[in-house]
């Protein structure tokens, strides 16, 4: 392989990565309001209530990042929403049991 092609061969590898990474977080969007629509059907605690809110505040702020194109940020508050929703779940089942 000529060196000037093997030079070349990594640049196409870096911006597909990149491109991977600039992409609407989508799917992780769609699990935080999926994981929050569960866990509201089984928050009958206060305490729940208030950790369900935060899952939701966490939510509109992915909403806001993705709406300004900032989508790692977006990916992380979304992720944080699920796994906070995720948690009031957990903790409404264990707490009906």
């Amino acid at each position: 392989m000529p060196r000037t092609l093997s030079r070349l061969l990594p640049l196409p590898l870096l911006a597909a990565l990149w491109a991977g990474c600039a992409q609407a977080p989508v799917q992780q969007m769609s699990d935080a309001r999926q994981a929050i629509d569960t866990a509201r059907t089984s928050v009958t605690v206060p305490a729940h209530l208030e950790q369900l809110r935060a899952a939701e505040a966490l939510l509109r702020e992915a909403e806001v990042a993705l709406e300004a194109g900032r989508y790692q940020a977006a990916r992380e508050a979304a992720e944080s929403a699920r796994r906070t929703a995720l948690e009031v779940r957990a903790k409404a089942a264990d707490a009906g049991r």
